[in-house]
């Protein structure tokens, strides 16, 4: 492939490999082969609860025998709807190791998207958190699950660390009262479908015969679901070489990972971002993955402290987060060596911002961001170790190649013009599970002989191959005639003093047909006031064209949020959609559009 298309990036590598060699195995044999090397090395902590390699490894075994024990075979699909848990990442591995297919589900899931879930994946076997219980309940009898394990937030928590999650931790919101003992039991019914965490490991312990666990890198190895936020998730089908090629390019390419390297495990594992980065390539080069289930920000500065990381991975609200916590005000951070921006767009203010504050907080590093998505493996551009580019989310990894081609079609753009990214390499997707119309539309063969991935996000790639994304194309809005890009607003809204962060949606108008709205939360103690208001359009005004000027501004405590943490601006969207029917045309407004645009 390297020979047919350009890859002017590779210039910046420096002691990187241009070129990776993927084994030809499962996800869950490459850990078991690179842990030789370090079996001694803590794999995971989790609230003080830490197993070694060699310790992980048999765990897995354990739970692979166990889902031997409970009939799971080849190719079948194993739901896993867990927070960040030593059981979750077990299961997984587990899964992997004989052979079955991980179908990865958010617990926060709501009773209806947990059932698609077990349903368009045709899942038999589900392994959950207890909380979900109460929900999968109501939905079992319309799915052909045959078994589900519960699992308790605590199974594997220090009996202090249990006792104190129960009391200050979970969300009283979304657990029920009894579910709060952690016991796995509670919400078991009588019925032979549901077994403890305990029992099924018990079982496993009585399967004796051999596993077979030599499967290649083309098996499916995950299913993770896309695109929730613009539209009705879909099945990502993830093989075991797209899983293991993320591990490899991850660690090659951000070229700062060490052995024994300590790596907080935030971002779930039911996404891409999660369990590509935080776990897969961890477990891979021998770092340990501090296992935290949910996320809090104002207690965020005591796990800081606690656990002493190498390497933060998170989206920008978490680092924004960070920049707000007073508990970080006189803690020195010189341990932190890597922090990891991804899953959403990092404004370049954002950015300057954290940077400064690493420095006050005597980090050696800066933040440093990635791009990727779900349908490849989640990162595959990234900003080089010791090069940074204003506004650039990086370059290619190691065998991943980038185009930038007019939007629908496989033209490739010249460098410098605006178009949709494309990405081919060994980390992107199979396909979609049961979804041949968006499979087809997604990877494309080109001209060139190879198949792209057509991310639905638009860029532009500079000479040298550094990567600049502009936004979702859907996301772009067209008020006349002109193309405004939300991001660009954003960044130039968060430039400011008092502002803490911005969203800004495309909303109806009676003239343009649509205008950009920005939505904005204030520093944490500013009051919002006309002033303020006046001196952030002021702003706007003095750095955007005046077609990129929102017509209407509006103060939130917060904005809304995905389940991952990436600001949910679809959500925006359709509060806005809801208010069209009572839209009332202003008729000075009309006539100062009319005005400008002459």
């Amino acid at each position: 492939m390297g020979k047919s298309i350009k890859a002017p990036w590779r210039k910046f590598y420096g002691e990187e490999k241009e070129h990776l060699e993927y084994p030809d195995f499962s996800a869950y044999k490459l850990i078991e082969y690179t842990s030789s090397k370090h079996l001694n090395n803590i794999s995971y902590n989790y609230y003080g609860n830490k197993k070694t390699y060699h310790e992980f490894l048999k765990q897995i075994d354990e739970a692979a025998r166990a889902l031997k024990a409970i009939g799971v075979k080849h190719k079948d699909v194993v739901s896993i709807c867990m927070p960040n848990t030593p059981e979750g990442i077990i299961s997984f591995y587990a899964a992997n190791k004989i052979g079955a297919i991980a179908s990865m589900i958010h617990p926060l899931s709501a009773e209806n998207e947990i059932k698609n879930y077990l349903n368009i994946s045709k899942t038999e076997w589900l392994i959950t958190i207890d909380f979900t219980i109460p929900k999968v309940d109501k939905i079992l009898d319309d799915t052909k699950v045959k078994k589900v394990v519960s699992v308790g937030v605590g199974e594997s928590m220090p009996p202090i660390s249990k006792s104190l999650y129960a009391t200050m931790t979970i969300p009283k919101n979304i657990i029920p009262k009894t579910i709060k003992t952690l016991n796995p039991n509670t919400y078991l019914k009588s019925d032979n479908r549901r077994i403890s965490w305990k029992e099924f490991i018990k079982l496993g312990k009585e399967y004796t015969k051999e596993i077979d666990d030599d499967f290649k890198g083309k098996d499916i190895a995950a299913i993770l679901y896309s695109g929730g936020t613009t539209g009705t998730p879909k099945g990502v089908r993830l093989t075991n070489l797209n899983l293991n090629a993320s591990a490899m390019q991850n660690f090659e390419h951000v070229a700062c990972l060490k052995d024994k390297d300590k790596v907080l495990a935030i971002m779930p594992i039911f996404h891409g971002f999660g369990l590509s980065v935080c776990i897969h390539c961890v477990q891979y080069f021998g770092g340990t993955s501090i296992l935290l289930p949910q996320f809090n920000a104002k207690t965020f500065d005591r796990i800081v402290k606690k656990y002493e990381p190498n390497v933060i991975v998170g989206v920008p609200t978490l680092f924004e987060a960070m920049t707000n916590n007073k508990g970080f005000n006189h803690m020195k951070l010189d341990y932190l060596t890597c922090v990891i921006s991804g899953g959403d767009s990092l404004s370049v203010e954002l950015k300057k911002k954290f940077d400064s504050w690493l420095e006050k907080h005597h980090s050696p590093t800066t933040i440093r961001e990635g791009y990727g998505l779900t349908e490849c493996c989640a990162a595959s551009c990234f900003t080089p170790l010791n090069y940074y580019r204003e506004g650039s989310i990086g370059i290619p990894y190691p065998d991943t190649y980038y185009k930038i081609v007019e939007v629908g079609t496989d033209k490739e753009l010249p460098y410098g013009t605006a178009g949709e990214i494309v990405i081919s390499g060994p980390t992107v997707m199979a396909g979609y599970i049961r979804n041949r119309k968006e499979t087809k539309q997604t990877l494309r063969k080109h001209r060139d002989g190879h198949i792209w991935l057509h991310t639905g996000d638009e860029g532009v790639m500079d000479q040298d191959g550094f990567v600049y994304f502009k936004g979702r194309i859907k996301r772009m809005i067209i008020t006349s005639g002109y193309c405004v890009y939300p991001n660009n607003i954003e960044n130039v809204i968060d430039s400011h003093p008092q502002v803490r962060m911005s969203c800004v949606i495309g909303i109806p108008h009676p003239y343009k047909v649509t205008v950009a709205k920005a939505f904005i939360v204030l520093n944490e103690g500013v009051e919002e006031s006309p002033e303020i208001l006046d001196s952030i359009k002021e702003l706007v005004e003095q750095n955007l064209a005046r077609f990129s000027w929102p017509y209407d501004y509006e103060f939130r405590k917060e904005l809304p949020k995905t389940l991952v943490g990436k600001v949910a601006y679809n959500v925006l969207i359709h509060e806005e959609e809801m208010k069209k029917k009572n839209y009332e045309v202003n008729e000075d407004i009309l006539e100062q559009v009319e005005e400008e645009d002459e």
